[in-house]
């Protein structure tokens, strides 16, 4: 008669940070990393939210913590209360994000500077403030997730798409930097993603061409050649990948969950 031990789990002992982890996308990368055996911290606008989504999560491994990410003290703040809680931050995930489309023609300043302080300030403050720490580990896993509007162009969301080109040149250059302390930089594209940002999207076509939601959706998907939207697990899968032992030599990429739309 043999006996088994259980493996240890691949990130026990390692804390991870996510951003706008109380629905989607966050939500689904936090679930996957504490699978995984990471003690995570949420971290959202709201603290009601992001503190509902971690008691539900895990009782003992998961931590709520409250910040706008494009406030650079209330960031530096947060990142200080995750690190008092659960250590310092061993993997980073910049996910918070926001989308809102307009013809450049029609675009209002406010819209413009909104769409580059959400998507890149705010992914550049989480950055800015694990990497000191990382650094003099010589340890540290960040993950932006970006967009495939940070890969190609998309009509009437130039602002949106102009904030993830600028996340992907950001994740190439800190790669760079920090290439030989065995800290890994990269962002996760994904295609149009099932969550609620999308789904407005749809009811948006809806409203303005008088489609049906199936027309609408269709219209969303067609050039992912799956034809479907990205389910929020398939980019948390991606994400896991990235901070899992033996993904040492993969940094500085940009990685399509797209279905085939990016090749």
């Amino acid at each position: 008669m043999s006996t088994s031990s259980q493996s240890p789990a691949p990130l026990g002992g390692k804390h991870a940070l996510i951003t706008g982890a109380s629905r989607g996308i966050g939500f689904a990368i936090a679930q996957r990393l504490l699978h995984e055996g990471a003690r995570v911290t949420l971290l959202g606008r709201q603290l009601a939210a992001v503190t509902e989504v971690a008691e539900k999560l895990s009782a003992s491994d998961a931590y709520a913590v409250a910040a706008d990410v494009t406030n650079s003290g209330q960031m530096r703040a947060a990142i200080q209360d995750a690190s008092s809680r659960f250590g310092a931050i061993d993997i980073l995930v910049n996910n918070a994000g926001q989308a809102t489309s307009a013809p450049l023609h029609k675009m209002e300043d406010a819209l413009w500077h909104t769409m580059l302080s959400v998507n890149l300030t705010g992914t550049y403050y989480g950055m800015r403030y694990v990497l000191p720490s990382m650094v003099q580990r010589d340890f540290g896993r960040i993950v932006n997730v970006a967009s495939t509007a940070g890969l190609k162009g998309y009509p009437y969301v130039s602002a949106y798409s102009a904030a993830k080109h600028g996340v992907i040149g950001l994740t190439r250059s800190v790669a760079l930097e920090v290439a030989g302390r065995n800290i890994t930089v990269n962002a996760v594209c994904p295609g149009y993603t099932d969550t609620d940002i999308v789904r407005e999207t749809v009811r948006n076509i809806q409203e303005k061409t008088q489609r049906s939601e199936a027309d609408a959706l269709a219209a969303l998907v067609a050039n992912n050649p799956q034809r479907r939207l990205i389910r929020c697990e398939e980019v948390a899968n991606a994400v896991a990948w990235l901070c899992l032992p033996g993904s040492e030599s993969i940094t500085g990429q940009s990685i399509a969950v797209a279905g085939g739309e990016i090749m």
